[in-house]
């Protein structure tokens, strides 16, 4: 018993943590929440001055709101330098290329939703790259935005 409550906090644990900005529903439901577009902000945890914006959809209905309903793979992301970028020897060397920055959940079971960093050194630029995936089988359906690293203090003169 206990292993499987390190399990589950090891799985919630992953799923990092984004503020909603705001939603828009979509879809009208008689019973329970609405259909939705979602907007989340997450900060990159590894590169600080980084920050990425995903909207996605979010299923209403009663198995919406019970947690129930598997959300729908399309998302699009937007990242933003919003101060200055140090960029770890990590990330520098490659090491960390394809490293996880973002995960949720969205579905009762084995369906996320992920943010994936790749550092383009040719261009100085930090390439995240947004997808689902499930145990068995994921989606082709991704999205990727940049950063191209800026002097922040130059820019702030």
């Amino acid at each position: 018993m206990k292993f499987l409550c390190w399990i589950l906090i090891l799985f919630y644990s992953l799923n990092a943590v984004a503020e909603e900005i705001g939603s828009v529903d979509t879809v009208f439901k008689f019973i329970g929440p609405n259909h939705k577009i979602v907007v989340e902000a997450f900060d990159d945890p590894v590169i600080k001055g980084a920050t990425c914006y995903l909207s996605r959809a979010r299923k209403g209905g009663i198995s919406g709101s019970l947690g129930l309903a598997e959300d729908p793979s399309d998302a699009s992301i937007t990242c933003r330098q919003i101060g200055p970028i140090n960029l770890p020897a990590s990330v520098l060397s490659g090491k960390s290329d394809g490293e996880t920055v973002f995960k949720k959940s969205i579905s009762l079971l084995f369906k996320t939703i992920q943010v994936v960093r790749f550092f383009d050194r040719k261009r100085n630029a930090l390439v995240y790259l947004t997808y689902s995936d499930k145990l068995i089988e994921g989606s082709p359906k991704n999205s990727i935005s940049t950063i191209v690293i800026m002097d922040w203090e130059k820019l702030s003169k």
